[in-house]
């Protein structure tokens, strides 16, 4: 004898269908995406206006009758692409900030090749983003400019105010840039002087390959890989989430080199003495004078950042010498801080906020 199964009630069996329907249509978009060769990431309408060796500075298309007069030149990471900051149409910093009137240049590093592994911080800070900055104000015809830095790049920002006291700089806005390189947390442990080989990996390898730097990212949140899917899951309707989440992904594993020699510099002179926090680092015997730095500052910084933890940026605007300093700290980890639902609603609307009365 058998006994029939109680049958499902009507809501119950509506949700666990719309629940199917959703986890197979973000399958299905998700398939989709993953085999793009060239996602729709960076598409921001901008020109290329100066080039050195594989970097390049972009100037993106004005797209309002209305500009700021002062123009914003973004510095990105030498860690990862820079198109973080332009994700998607609709997810993307850059459009954002063009939209709003705002005349912005950003400087992206390329991908390092084999040649640039004798790159050093001196050729950033000293040379390229001088040079980026006097291309600006000859194609603006402006005389200053405002100076945007974010990660790693906010640090070559700060070296470059800190060994140009004369910049032609207005204001300066850092987000989640490290300045205490004993506070980065694993990062600190992993380049511990005692174990790590930095100079065999740079005079065997030149550039550092991207696949180390990916394993390290992992290693600060072992269990992200298994743990990520499963909030996506929690969240499977919201199509503007999922989507934000599979480009962030991607972008996070989309690792480049770093260059040899400047990984050199950083983990001798950042990690191991922690020179700019001392105010000890030197490049190409100039002193990084960060107390030099008298522009308004802002600094904003992420909640749940495992990159760069609070304890490791915080002391930026604790070293410069403006009097005129904000510290902001929004909820969101080291990516979401500047991409996606969690950007568009804080960090975006604040940067706005802050520059808009000093853009003019």
């Amino acid at each position: 004898m058998t006994t029939a199964s109680a049958s499902p009630s009507p809501d119950v069996a509506r949700q666990v269908q719309a629940t199917v329907d959703a986890i197979v249509r973000r399958g299905l978009v998700g398939l989709e995406y993953i085999s793009l060769e060239d996602p729709q990431v960076g598409s921001t309408p901008k020109d290329t206006i100066h080039t050195d060796g594989s970097m390049k500075l972009y100037h993106y298309r004005a797209q309002t009758d209305e500009v700021y007069r002062i123009p914003l030149l973004v510095v990105t990471s030498l860690v990862s692409k820079p198109y973080i900051l332009d994700l998607t149409p609709g997810q993307s910093m850059m459009e954002f900030l063009v939209q709003q009137g705002y005349d912005v240049y950003l400087i992206d590093w390329g991908v390092p090749r084999n040649e640039d592994s004798s790159l050093r911080l001196e050729d950033y800070a000293l040379s390229r983003i001088p040079e980026c900055v006097e291309r600006v104000l000859e194609d603006s015809g402006e005389t200053e400019i405002n100076l945007l830095g974010y990660c790693v790049g906010g640090s070559l920002a700060l070296m470059y105010m800190g060994t140009h006291p004369e910049a032609p700089v207005r204001n300066m806005a850092c987000l989640t840039t490290p300045v205490n390189f004993k506070g980065m947390g694993l990062f600190s442990q992993w380049t511990d002087e005692r174990y790590f080989d930095v100079d065999r990996i740079v005079d065997t390898l030149g550039n550092v390959p991207g696949e180390i730097l990916l394993s390290a990212f992992d290693m600060l949140r072992p269990t992200g890989r298994l743990t990520s899917p499963i909030q996506v899951l929690d969240r499977i309707r919201d199509d503007k989430y999922v989507k934000s989440f599979m480009m962030v992904d991607r972008w996070a594993a989309d690792q480049i080199p770093f260059p040899g020699e400047a990984f050199r510099q950083m983990v001798k002179e950042l990690y191991w003495k922690n020179a700019m926090l001392e105010g000890t680092l030197e490049l190409d015997g100039r002193p990084v004078d960060l107390s030099g730095i008298d522009v308004p500052m802002i600094h904003a910084m992420a909640e749940h950042d495992h990159i760069v933890p609070y304890e490791a940026a915080k002391p930026a605007l604790e070293r410069v010498g403006s009097e005129d300093t904000e510290e902001v700290v929004l909820r969101g980890g080291h990516a979401s801080l500047v991409a996606g639902g969690n950007a568009m609603y804080r960090l975006w609307p604040k940067l706005d906020q802050w520059l808009s009365v000093r853009s003019i």
